[in-house]
């Protein structure tokens, strides 16, 4: 299933099931066919989402400094995360809570 998240504010927002249906989930929207965001929910959905970005970034860089500490080889790589997914998403929020216009999704 893809996400078209929409709104007056800003363009369609596209996402793949799994990735929106974990934002939807930290942000505490359940995942469904139909659903809206109200203006008023928009900054808490974005502290949430920017808090878990942190967490998620911390808890890598633990992890690549434990890997480190035990003599693995680290790989430079960065993985597509949550930072990456999310920013499309905090963008359109942050747009549209400015126009105080929702942002729905499935109709």
């Amino acid at each position: 299933m893809i996400y078209k998240f929409q709104s007056k504010a800003d363009s369609d927002l596209f996402m793949n099931a799994g990735p929106a249906e974990r934002i939807l989930s930290i942000i505490g929207k359940s995942a469904g066919p139909q659903g809206i965001i109200e203006p008023a929910e928009m900054p808490a959905a974005i502290a949430a989402l920017e808090a878990a970005v942190d967490a998620e970034e911390q808890a890598r860089n633990a992890a690549m400094e434990s890997a480190a500490a035990d003599g693995q080889v680290v790989s430079a790589a960065q993985p597509i995360g949550l930072k990456q997914r999310s920013w499309p998403f905090i963008q359109m929020l942050k747009r549209c809570q400015a126009a105080d216009t929702p942002v729905v999704w499935g109709v």
